[in-house]
């Protein structure tokens, strides 16, 4: 994860999305709260650009500045513990709560059967059931652990600071039969568009190809955004840069 990649998703009757895809010198000139919020962490190496690419030096910064925000960033459990490619995403969540906004870490214990495709030249090894409710028992521990120890011994107690959740996204999936969440969220999702990814044109021209269940892993990321952002409000997505695609995937997929 080079850096992270933030995307604001914005509902009512801001509904087109409204984010920054490099914050360069519009960003410099806004005073306000959350450009103050976001050139920091610009400069801090934490951010390097935001998606969709439209209207973002004026409307993410109000946003963030209107109101507490909600927002979340996932972590697959597909070892036992949390590594270095996460470090600047769980930095990024710790500095937007600092600010006073809420921040969700989801656990990826549904989609780390899946598999996410994206860097990988091959299929990820499958993991069993067992084996991903172990990691993500010991992964929520971790993330729990560091939410209290920047709450106790970093965080200054003259500034509010937002709520910490830790979700398992297997909570919500596990009610959803196949056919069912394929007529609910399936519909939602052009092939063309899919295919057109990054992770994806990778893929397809290695000599393993990709499986059908990789493929559907941006749809159920999707989802995952699509869920938060009806439940809990939530309007902002924290993610590696490689991640890109997923992350417009589920833009596209709120918006309709």
């Amino acid at each position: 994860m080079a850096a992270a990649v933030v995307r604001v998703c914005e509902r009512g009757l801001l509904r087109r999305s409204g984010a920054l895809r490099a914050f360069g010198s519009p960003l410099r000139r806004s005073s306000s709260a959350g450009g103050g919020l976001l050139l920091s962490l610009h400069k801090r190496g934490v951010l390097k650009d935001s998606f969709p690419e439209n209207a973002a030096q004026d409307r993410l910064p109000q946003l963030l500045q209107s109101a507490p925000q909600t927002v979340y960033c996932g972590f697959d459990p597909t070892a036992d513990s949390l590594h270095v490619g996460n470090l600047l995403a769980i930095i990024g969540l710790l500095h937007f709560r600092g600010a006073g906004h809420h921040v969700i870490a989801v656990l990826g214990g549904a989609t780390a059967q899946i598999g996410d495709p994206s860097g990988k030249t091959s299929e990820r090894e499958r993991l069993s059931a067992t084996s991903v409710e172990a990691n993500t028992q010991t992964i929520r521990e971790s993330i729990q652990r560091i939410f209290t120890n920047h709450e106790m011994y970093f965080h200054d107690s003259h500034r509010t600071l937002g709520t910490a959740t830790v979700l398992n996204n297997m909570s919500w999936y596990k009610t959803w039969g196949v056919v069912e969440f394929l007529s609910e969220a399936g519909r939602h999702f052009r092939m063309g568009t899919m295919l057109s990814r990054h992770s994806v044109q990778a893929r397809l021209k290695s000599p393993d190809g990709m499986s059908l269940t990789e493929f559907t892993y941006q749809v159920f990321q999707a989802f995952d955004f699509h869920h938060l952002n009806q439940t809990r409000g939530c309007r902002i997505q924290l993610g590696g840069t490689d991640q890109l695609g997923n992350l417009m995937s589920g833009h596209e997929y709120i918006q309709k």
